[in-house]
């Protein structure tokens, strides 16, 4: 089992930034890939970006250039840093985590809010 705790959302303004937070615990081994994914109300959730076991990262064209991935490994943390943020990035972020080798098996956190003022 994987433990995910997200933290760091909030109320901002448009333009602001904010830093989410990951800490992933427990059975960590071979975990293939760290993603944010976000929904809003009345939408699917869809992938934000994701860091895979090797560094590589990849981001919804969204988000590009606004939005950083990046990873902790002797903290077991991911970060998510989000700049000039917009009204329509408002929505539950929620960390997931990817296990295995030919079956693959998801990890969720619970989520944190983000919410951008125009």
């Amino acid at each position: 089992q994987v433990q995910l705790v997200e933290s760091g959302g909030g109320l901002v303004q448009a333009g602001g930034s904010l830093r989410l937070s990951c800490a992933a615990s427990g059975s960590t081994f071979r975990i293939n890939a760290i993603g944010w994914y976000r929904q809003a109300p009345g939408n699917q959730r869809e992938l934000v970006a994701y860091i895979n076991n090797g560094g590589s990262t990849n981001y919804a064209d969204s988000v590009k250039g606004r939005f950083t991935i990046s990873r902790d490994i002797a903290k077991n943390t991911v970060y998510l840093q989000m700049n000039s943020l917009k009204p329509e990035d408002t929505a539950v972020y929620y960390c997931n985590a990817r296990k295995g080798v030919s079956v693959y098996v998801d990890y969720w956190g619970q989520g944190t809010q983000v919410t951008v003022s125009s």
